[in-house]
C-alpha cells in the first residue's frame, strides 16, 4: 500500500458507480451499482483512490431541505487505519452543513461508537432480518390491495413525506423503476393508507420502505411483497415494532445485525417518530 500522501481525493460521480462497488461487495453489503449510479446522481460522493482503483469513499443524499443522508462510508480492507474514512466522513458532514441541512444516517454496531464523538445523536434501534420462507396475511376489513403505478407516486411521496420526515420522491421512483413487481399500496374508499417498495440486491431483495396507517395495513403490504420475490429477502424494522418482529420470527425470519438511527443536530419533525415506519427503505436511502 503506497503512503497516504500519494492517494487521490476527488469527487465521485455516476461513472464512477461500477469503480465503487467492489468497496460495498468487499464490506458484505448488499447494494448493486445501480445504486450507487442513482445515489451518486441525485447525492454528492467523495472518494479516494490509489491508481485507477477506489478504496474509500462517502456519500450524502439529500433527503428534503432540511435533511441529507450520509451512506457509503467505506474503506478497502487493505487501506484501513491511515484516516481514510475519518477524513471522508468529515467531508461529507460538512457538504451536508453547507448545504444548511441536518445530517442522518444509520450506524452499524460498529460505526455507532465512530458516530456518537463528532455529535451524532441516537434516533432509534433497527433490526435488519433475513427472511427466505413465505408470509401471509390479509388486509384490513373494508381495505384493499393493489399494486402502485407511477401515476400514484405524487400521493405516495405525500403521504410519506408526513410520516418519514423526509422528502424522497426521487428514491421512491427508483425503487418503483426498481421492482416494479413488488410494489403495492393499501387504500379504502380511495384513501391511501400505507404502501411497500423495494429493489434487487447483491446478495437479497431488500423490502422497503414500508410505510402504513397500522401494523395490520403493514404486514398486509409485506405478505404481497415477499409473494413476488424469488429468493431471500432482508427487511430493516424500527425495534419499536415489536409486535411486527415476533411475527416475522414466527415466519422464520433471522436477526442478522443492528443499526441505529442518528442525526447530528434535531431531527426534522417526522423523523424521530418511527410509529408508521415498519421498513426501511435502507440504510443508504433513508
Amino acid at each position: 500500500m503506497a503512503a497516504i500522501e500519494a492517494l487521490v481525493e476527488e469527487p465521485l460521480t455516476e461513472a464512477d458507480a461500477e469503480g465503487a462497488l467492489p468497496l460495498s461487495a468487499e464490506a458484505g453489503w448488499n447494494q448493486t451499482a445501480e445504486d450507487w449510479r442513482f445515489m451518486l446522481s441525485e447525492g454528492r460522493g467523495i472518494g479516494v483512490r490509489e491508481g485507477a482503483r477506489w478504496v474509500g469513499s462517502a456519500l450524502a443524499l439529500p433527503l428534503g431541505e432540511r435533511l441529507a443522508w450520509i451512506s457509503m462510508v467505506l474503506v478497502a480492507k487493505d487501506a484501513r487505519r491511515r484516516g481514510i474514512g475519518t477524513r471522508l466522513l468529515r467531508q461529507a458532514i460538512d457538504m451536508v452543513r453547507d448545504a444548511g441541512r441536518i445530517a442522518g444516517l444509520d450506524a452499524t454496531e460498529l460505526g455507532r461508537p465512530v458516530y456518537l464523538p463528532l455529535g451524532f445523536q441516537d434516533v432509534y434501534a433497527i433490526w435488519r432480518l433475513r427472511l427466505d420462507p413465505r408470509i401471509t396475511a390479509e388486509p384490513p376489513r373494508g381495505c384493499t390491495v393493489r399494486r402502485l403505478m407511477p401515476v400514484d407516486l405524487p400521493a405516495v411521496a405525500t403521504f410519506d413525506e408526513a410520516r418519514s420526515g423526509m422528502r424522497r420522491r426521487a428514491v421512491l421512483a427508483y425503487l418503483l423503476d426498481q421492482a416494479p413487481d413488488a410494489a403495492f399500496l393499501v387504500e379504502t374508499e380511495g384513501r391511501l393508507l400505507g404502501y411497500a417498495l423495494g429493489r434487487p440486491g447483491r446478495t437479497a431483495f431488500q423490502i422497503g420502505p414500508v410505510v402504513a396507517a397500522s401494523e395490520e395495513v403493514a404486514l398486509a403490504l409485506l405478505s404481497r411483497a415477499m409473494s413476488r420475490v424469488n429468493g431471500p429477502a432482508m427487511i430493516d424494522v424500527p425495534d419499536a415494532h415489536a409486535a411486527l418482529r415476533a411475527w416475522l420470527d414466527r415466519a422464520g425470519a433471522v436477526r442478522q445485525r443492528g443499526f441505529t438511527r442518528m442525526t447530528l443536530g434535531a431531527p426534522p419533525p417526522g423523523l424521530a417518530d418511527p410509529k408508521h415506519i415498519f421498513a426501511l427503505a435502507g440504510p443508504e436511502l433513508g
